[in-house]
């Protein structure tokens, strides 16, 4: 559905697209991640074709982005981190104004936006000024506005910021049921939303598409490392350094990442290690020569969140 080849892109002397290229197909749900900076908008803009690429080539549908963008406009909905709306305006006079510049037949407006304010759950918000809602039900007049046409393809930035969390699943499950006949590409900060809803994931890092795959292997591929977590009850006087030199004696312990004091006494730990199964009786004896009695002793398995950050820092 979406093929994008080779993309390059800059600013005067900043480059802000090295070479992205990925390929998005019908009917799925991807996360497109990237720190500030890392080249997500710009990506998001040439596809949805309000700008253009130096170099590359984009394919949405059978249309080309760069010769035939308007084509492309009219199969896209696309909902920008901002959210421009017209604020003077009554929910329902936008979402007809956005049918009109769609081009939507004028017998088939009402029941489009009736229906789309259904599914976005504004339909009680329908002859409010836009200006009055709250901001979450801007963010809902936004999605809703994205669909009025019935895109084939949908590119949605941030479309949860400012809802509350029933909100939020209400919307993630509008955009699972909307991917079973549309593509969904879905930018957001909230790793978990993109966790809970995406099949697969894009990771942006510096202008090039750093990992790809679904989320569980993302995390393999960031993996590199098991986590421990050891939390123990250290005797008086014993000084943190004392004890992570201790663990760091273990054949196997890499590092001791992170020591934090959770309570007088009570410290928590975070091992890299080689094999947390095979260094759990290891470490366990270190903490008994260290007369130390651990409290609690698991692995951690490593979340997207984490993958994120091995891969963009």
């Amino acid at each position: 559905m979406i093929r994008v080849q080779a993309l390059h892109k800059s600013y005067g002397s900043t480059k802000a697209l090295k070479g992205v290229s990925f390929e998005v197909k019908r009917g799925e749900i991807v996360g497109f991640l990237g720190p500030n900076g890392a080249g997500k908008t710009t990506t998001m803009k040439i596809l949805a074709g309000y700008m253009d690429a130096d170099s590359g080539e984009v394919t949405v549908g059978n249309f080309d982005g760069c010769s035939q963008s308007l084509e492309v406009k009219r199969i896209i909905g696309y909902l920008p981190e901002n959210n421009p709306l017209y604020t003077d305006m009554l929910v329902i006079d936008y979402l007809y104004y956005v049918a009109s510049l769609y081009s939507v037949p004028a017998a088939e407006q009402e029941s489009r936006v009736k229906s789309i304010a259904s599914a976005c759950g504004i339909s009680d918000r329908l002859h409010q000024p836009i200006g009055e809602l709250s901001k979450g039900y801007r963010q809902r007049v936004g999605i809703a506005s994205v669909l009025v046409h019935d895109p084939d393809v949908l590119i949605l930035d941030e479309p949860t910021v400012g809802l509350d969390p029933n909100q939020i699943l209400e919307i993630r499950q509008l955009i699972k049921d909307l991917a079973k006949k549309k593509t969904v590409i879905l930018c957001s900060h909230i790793l978990s939303e993109i966790e809970a809803t995406c099949q697969r994931v894009l990771i942006i890092h510096d202008g090039k598409i750093v990992a790809e795959g679904t989320p569980a292997q993302i995390r393999k591929q960031a993996k590199g490392k098991t986590l421990l977590l050891v939390t123990l009850e250290a005797p008086k006087g014993a000084k943190p350094a004392m004890l992570e030199a201790a663990f760091l004696a273990v054949d196997g312990v890499e590092a001791v990442t992170a020591c934090e004091e959770e309570s007088k006494g009570v410290y928590r730990f975070t091992l890299d290690v080689k094999d947390s199964a095979e260094l759990r009786k290891a470490v366990m004896q270190a903490a008994n020569k260290a007369k130390v009695q651990v409290l609690e002793l698991a692995s951690k398995e490593t979340t997207l969140e984490d993958a994120f950050t091995a891969l963009t820092t």
